[in-house]
């Protein structure tokens, strides 16, 4: 085991293994002072850093963090390397990688992200300020695309999320129609069904796909059911769009997901051989937050932003249209409050457009996170300003199925008017067809005696 030592205030400190370095040069974080990573002071996390600085970035294809042998994600990302890709920058340090990163443009970033393991973008983030992610992140472009594209600069596109707590078609069907009237729902229409089962989950994606079809909407639908259940509804003929999977950074945490590698590749080849997208066929979503391998006993002794970054690796693997970190839904025992929630997010964001992943973030926190609404704002405003493909919405901002708080349908129209962002440009002439948008192109309001053609859409569920 190779020991890293770096010094503060005349004060030295050992760090044995790379895993050890990561957690203690990580910013604070319950999730990781709960697993026993965590730097056990401001000294000791100074330290951290310094020496974290100093590594060769060649260093963590030789020292991976979980072991080769025992997991099938350090093998995905060590056999997938990039050698050619990683060539111009093997002889940095993570200090250099860093200001190369600062300096680097858009081509420049998408030239080497094949030849970057998560562990190294990881180590990056950590030396950087919440300012610097933005700066970095927003040089970084994935762009994606099924019935609409997403990622494309000056664009946000969003998640219409109708969930409800029984599923019922009418309530579904009436949270669709508020986020459809507000300009929502370009990146994807996905529901998280109360209820797994094969049965209810066709209902919706029959009841979306309806909505889709009838209405000519340029976007997607998809029903969060698991892996499994997705490829049997496939077999039995489903209007599936997109295939989803929830997936963690070992194999052990996706193991508590019920989900393996080989699922996801049959998945994957299923959902497109349907070939149901117009202007691309990228068909997968995948769903990452920090904590969930350690929520599962599954993190190997390394730190909670680490795992995360090894999750998009897996999602990597699969040319997904849409990944989204759900950035405080796991609770305070991982991000304790407003600001922890505030890094993540921007840390998740980052090293996901690095590695070359089309990265959306569900701004959230559950109700007894140490957080409110102007973190939410604060999050949107953050992330809007750093490129960040889409966002999750959800009606009035409180999902009344998962029990949680996220961002709403009116604050998808906040960031775009206050940086000046579009939707997705099929959806975008899709709105101007249907009379959505005025003359600045803006989502205009209904007169309350005006009539529309969606406003048929609250008997869809009927």
């Amino acid at each position: 085991m190779v020991r890293y030592r770096g010094t503060v205030g005349g004060r030295g400190f050992r760090f044995d293994g790379l895993a050890r370095l990561l957690g203690a040069a990580s910013p604070g974080r319950s999730g990781d002072a709960l697993a026993g990573v965590a730097a056990g002071s401001e000294q000791e996390r100074v330290a951290a850093r310094r020496a974290l600085a100093e590594v060769e970035l060649g260093r963590f294809l030789a020292e991976p963090v979980v072991p080769y042998e025992a997991d099938d994600v350090t093998r995905l990302i060590l056999d997938g390397h990039d050698a050619a890709a990683f060539a111009p920058l093997a002889a940095q340090t993570v200090g250099g990688f860093r200001e190369w990163l600062l300096g680097a443009d858009g081509p420049g970033l998408a030239a080497v992200a094949r030849g970057l393991t998560p562990e190294m973008v990881a180590a990056a983030s950590k030396l950087m300020s919440n300012a610097e992610l933005v700066a970095v992140a927003r040089k970084a472009r994935v762009v994606t695309a099924f019935r609409s594209t997403v990622g494309l600069p000056g664009r946000l596109a969003t998640r219409l999320q109708p969930n409800h707590p029984t599923d019922d078609p009418a309530g579904v069907a009436a949270a669709i129609l508020d986020g459809l009237l507000l300009g929502c729902g370009d990146a994807v229409i996905g529901i998280n069904p109360a209820g797994d089962g094969p049965e209810r989950a066709r209902a919706l994606l029959e009841l979306v796909d309806g909505v889709i079809e009838r209405y000519r909407i340029p976007t997607q639908s998809c029903v969060l059911c698991h892996v499994t259940t997705t490829l049997g509804l496939m077999e039995r003929g489903a209007p599936v769009d997109l295939v989803f999977q929830s997936i963690a950074g070992t194999q052990a945490a996706n193991a508590a997901f019920g989900v393996t590698l080989a699922m996801l590749d049959e998945a994957h080849d299923a959902v497109r051989r349907l070939g149901r997208g117009t202007v691309g066929g990228q068909a997968m979503y995948f769903e990452t937050g920090q904590g969930s391998a350690l929520s599962a006993g599954a993190h190997h002794g390394v730190d909670q932003q680490t795992l995360e970054a090894r999750a998009y690796a897996v999602a990597r693997r699969y040319d997904p249209l849409l990944v989204n970190t759900v950035v405080g839904f796991i609770g305070p025992e991982y991000l304790f409050d407003g600001r922890q929630i505030l890094r993540a997010a921007l840390e998740d964001h980052f090293c996901g457009k690095l590695l070359g992943v089309p990265m959306g973030v569900d701004v959230c926190y559950t109700n007894h996170a140490d957080a409110d609404e102007d973190d939410i704002g604060t999050m949107l405003t953050m992330l809007g300003a750093a490129g960040v493909s889409f966002v999750i919405c959800t009606p009035g901002g409180d999902d009344v199925m998962l029990n949680y708080q996220s961002a709403s349908y009116h604050d998808a129209l906040y960031l775009r008017e206050v940086l000046g962002l579009r939707p997705a440009p099929e959806f975008e002439a899709w709105l101007a067809d249907v009379g959505l948008l005025d003359a600045a192109g803006r989502v205009r309001e209904l007169g309350p005696s005006e009539g529309h053609p969606l406003l048929e859409l609250g008997a869809a569920g009927r």
